[in-house]
C-alpha cells in the first residue's frame, strides 16, 4: 500500500513538472518574440506569429523528450545543486538549438513558412532557462525553508570553524537535512580575503581571535571544528580558544570520508583531550615493515585487554598464518573474538582461555599451535592494586611473563616481544619493578636459546583500562569532584594505536636483546589534562566542577622516566623508537633468585618487596625515603 502511495505522488510530481515546462515553453516563445518587438504586440508582423504558433507544439514535444534524457524529472531537486544547475542550462541550450534547427532548415526550407528573428533564439533559451531554474530550485528554497521554521525552535545555535572545502560541505547537509537539528549562525576563518563573504548564506564572521566574542554575540551552543587538513599545533591553539567558551565542541573527519559516505554529519565526534596534546599524530608506515608475520602463527597474550586487542587489529590486516588470542578474562577475549571476525572474515583465529601463569597449559598451547612470533602483553597494570596486593605482581607479571618465556624458547618461537613500561626504569611500586625483572628474564633468555627476545617500553596510553581518562569522564559526569594525586604530576601519553604501530615496527627492528624504548613526546601535567575535560564538557574549572588533591598514591612517582641513566641510548630507523643497551647482570645467581621468588610468591609473604629489591637493587621501597 505505502509503494502505491509513493508511486502515485511520483507520478503527480513529474507530472506536474512536464505541465509547467509545458507551460515554460509557450512562455519563452512568446517572449522570444515580445522583446525583440519591445512588447508592443501591435508591431509585430503577422507572418512571425503564425510562425511561432506553428512551431510551438513541435518545440513542446522536443523540450520534454530532451529534459527527459537529461533527467529532469528524476533529479530530487530538494537536494539541487551545481550539478543540476549544470544539466538544466545544457537542458534548455539544447532545447534552443532544435528548435533553431527545425526553424531554419525544416520549417523555413521544407514547408516555406517564415522564420524567427535572428535574436529569437537568445530570447528564448535566456527565457526557457530562467523559467525552468525558478520552477527547480525555488521548490528546494521553499522545502528547505519550510524545514528550518519547523525545527528552528529546537535547534542548536552552531558556529563553523573552516571557510574552505568541508566547512562548505557541512553548512550545506545541516541546511538541507531535515535530521539534522542545528542552525549554522557564523562562520570563522583566519583567510582575511574570505571574512565578510557568506558561504550558503551563513557569514564569514572573522578569524579565531573573534571566536569568544562570536560565540557570544550569536547565542552559540555548539562549535564544530571543520579544518581535517590543519596541523595539530593549529588545531591545539584553536581548541584552547574554544573551551573558554562553554561550548560543546566537536571536530570533523575527513572530507573526503565524507565524500565517500564512510562517516556523514551526524557522526561528528567530540573534541577529546587527545586532540590537546598539541602534537601530530605518529605515522607508521606498517605496509612496509609487516612482511614478518605474513604466514606465520602469531600468539598474543592478554590479547584482549587495551593494548593486546589493538595488537590483535593491527595483526589481523597483514597475511598472518593463524592468530591465536590468549586470555584470562573471557569477556574481554569474546569480544575481540567477534569483531575480529567480523571485519577479517577469513582469519585463521583461536581464542584461547588460559592464564600465563599455568605452567602446563602454556606448554600446551605452545605445543599444539607452533607460534613464530609471540606478544606477551598480559600483565597486572594498575599501580595502586598491585601495592595493595604485590605477591599477584609477581605470580602474574613475573612468573607469567617466565613460565610464557620458557615455553617460547622450548617450543623455538622466532621472537618473543615483551610489552614493558616506563615504571620498570627507577621503579617506585611493585608494579614497575615487577615489570624490571621481566625485562631481565627476557634478556637473560635471548642469552640462552635461538628466540630473539625484546622488550618494548612505553608510557601511559589514553583510553586504556585503568587510564586516567575515563575516570576524569566518570567525575565529571557525576558533577565532580574530579581527583588529582598531585599538582605538579606529569605523565608522558600517547594513542592505543600509535603506541601498538610502534610495537609493531620494533619488532620488526628486533635481532635479540634489545629494551625498545617508544618516544612519547612531551609530558603533559595531570592537571592541565582535567582542566581540559572540564572544559570540553562545558564546564568551568574550580566553580562548576572542583578539582580535588589527594596526595600520590602507594608507589607513585611525580614523573616517570623511559631510560635509565647507565641504558644510553641508540637511534633507529624510525625517529620515534629507540634502543637502550641492555645492563649486564650475572644470569646465573638471576635464576637462583628467581627461583627463591618464585617459592616465596606461594608461601603468600605479608610484604614480599624486600625480596624484589635484592632482584631490582634500582627499586626505591617508600620506607628508604621520600618518593619522587
Amino acid at each position: 500500500m505505502g509503494k502505491i502511495i509513493e508511486n502515485k505522488q511520483l507520478f503527480i510530481r513529474r507530472t506536474g513538472l512536464i505541465m509547467y515546462d509545458i507551460f515554460a515553453v509557450l512562455i519563452a516563445s512568446l517572449m522570444g518574440i515580445m522583446v525583440r518587438f519591445d512588447f508592443v504586440y501591435q508591431d509585430i508582423p503577422v507572418y512571425y506569429i503564425d510562425a511561432a504558433w506553428t512551431y510551438i507544439p513541435f518545440n513542446m514535444i522536443c523540450t520534454i523528450i530532451i529534459f527527459f534524457l537529461f533527467r529532469m524529472y528524476q533529479s530530487l531537486w530538494i537536494y539541487a545543486g551545481f550539478t543540476e544547475m549544470y544539466s538544466t542550462f545544457f537542458a534548455c541550450a539544447l532545447s534552443t538549438f532544435v528548435q533553431y534547427f527545425i526553424l531554419q532548415y525544416l520549417g523555413s526550407r521544407l514547408y516555406g513558412l517564415y522564420s524567427l528573428p535572428r535574436s529569437y533564439p537568445f530570447y528564448y533559451g535566456g527565457t526557457l532557462v530562467v523559467l525552468v531554474v525558478v520552477s527547480r530550485f525555488m521548490y528546494r528554497g521553499f522545502r528547505t525553508f519550510v524545514q528550518k521554521r519547523t525545527s528552528k525552535a529546537m535547534s542548536k545555535n552552531v558556529m563553523i570553524i573552516g571557510a574552505g572545502d568541508a566547512g562548505n560541505s557541512l553548512i550545506r547537509e545541516m541546511n538541507t537535512s531535515k535530521f539534522i537539528q542545528k542552525s549554522v549562525l557564523c562562520v570563522i576563518d583566519d583567510n582575511k580575503g574570505k571574512i565578510g563573504n557568506y558561504i550558503h548564506g551563513v557569514k564569514v564572521v572573522g578569524g579565531r581571535e573573534e571566536i569568544i566574542e562570536n560565540a557570544a554575540k550569536y547565542n552559540i551552543d555548539e562549535i564544530i571544528i571543520a579544518m581535517p587538513t590543519a596541523p595539530k599545533s593549529s588545531i591545539r591553539e584553536i581548541l584552547n580558544i574554544c573551551k573558554e567558551t562553554k561550548c560543546e565542541l566537536k571536530t570533523l573527519p575527513g572530507i573526503y570520508q565524507l565524500v565517500n559516505g564512510e562517516v556523514n554529519v551526524n557522526q561528528l565526534r567530540k573534541v577529546d583531550v587527545e586532540d590537546l596534546l598539541g602534537r601530530e599524530p605518529i605515522a607508521v608506515d606498517l605496509d612496509s615493515i609487516m612482511g614478518y608475520v605474513q604466514g606465520k602463527v602469531v600468539l598474543v597474550t592478554g590479547g584482549g585487554g587495551s593494548i593486546g586487542s589493538e595488537l590483535c587489529r593491527q595483526i589481523a590486516g597483514y597475511g598472518a598464518k593463524r592468530l591465536i588470542i590468549v586470555d584470562i578474562y573471557e569477556n574481554n577475549a569474546y569480544a575481540i573474538q567477534q569483531e575480529l571476525q567480523k571485519r577479517w572474515p577469513k582469519l585463521d583465529l583461536v581464542v584461547l582461555i588460559a592464564s600465563v601463569r599455568n605452567t602446563n597449559r602454556m606448554n600446551v598451547i605452545f605445543e599444539r599451535y607452533r607460534p613464530h612470533i609471540v606478544y606477551h602483553a598480559a600483565a597486572h597494570k594498575h599501580v595502586p592494586l598491585m601495592e595493595d596486593s604485590p605477591n599477584e605482581a609477581i605470580k602474574n607479571n613475573v612468573l607469567g611473563t617466565w613460565k610464557t618465556a620458557e615455553a617460547a624458547s622450548m617450543y623455538k618461537a622466532e621472537k618473543f616481544v615483551l610489552i614493558s613500561t616506563d615504571k620498570a626504569v627507577n621503579p617506585t611500586n611493585i608494579m614497575g619493578a615487577s615489570k624490571r625483572i621481566c625485562e631481565m628474564i627476557i634478556q637473560a633468555y635471548n642469552d640462552r636459546c635461538q628466540t630473539e627476545f625484546v622488550a618494548v617500553r612505553f608510557g601511559n596510553v589514553l583510553g586504556s583500562n585503568g587510564s586516567v581518562i575515563p575516570l576524569f569522564k566518570k567525575q565529571i559526569a557525576e558533577g565532580g569532584p574530579v581527583t588529582v594525586t598531585d599538582p605538579r604530576i606529569i605523565r608522558y601519553f600517547m594513542t592505543i594505536p600509535e603506541a601498538v604501530s610502534l610495537v609493531l615496527q620494533a619488532g620488526a627492528y628486533a635481532k635479540g636483546g634489545e629494551i625498545f624504548v617508544l618516544d612519547m613526546g612531551e609530558p603533559v601535567r595531570i592537571l592541565d589534562l582535567a582542566k581540559n575535560l572540564i572544559r570540553l564538557s562545558g564546564y568551568i574549572p574550580g566553580e562548576d566542577i572542583e578539582i580535588q588533591f589527594t596526595g600520590l598514591r602507594p608507589g607513585e612517582k611525580l614523573y616517570e622516566e623511559l631510560l635509565m641513566e647507565e641504558e644510553g641510548m641508540q637511534e633507529t630507523a624510525n625517529r620515534q623508537i629507540h634502543i637502550g643497551k641492555p645492563i649486564d647482570f650475572e644470569e646465573a645467581e638471576f635464576f637462583v633468585r628467581l627461583e627463591e621468588l618464585k617459592e616465596l610468591s606461594k608461601r603468600e609473604p605479608e610484604d614480599i618487596r624486600k625480596w624484589v629489591k635484592v632482584i631490582v637493587p634500582t627499586y626505591k621501597l617508600k620506607e628508604e625515603g621520600k618518593i619522587q
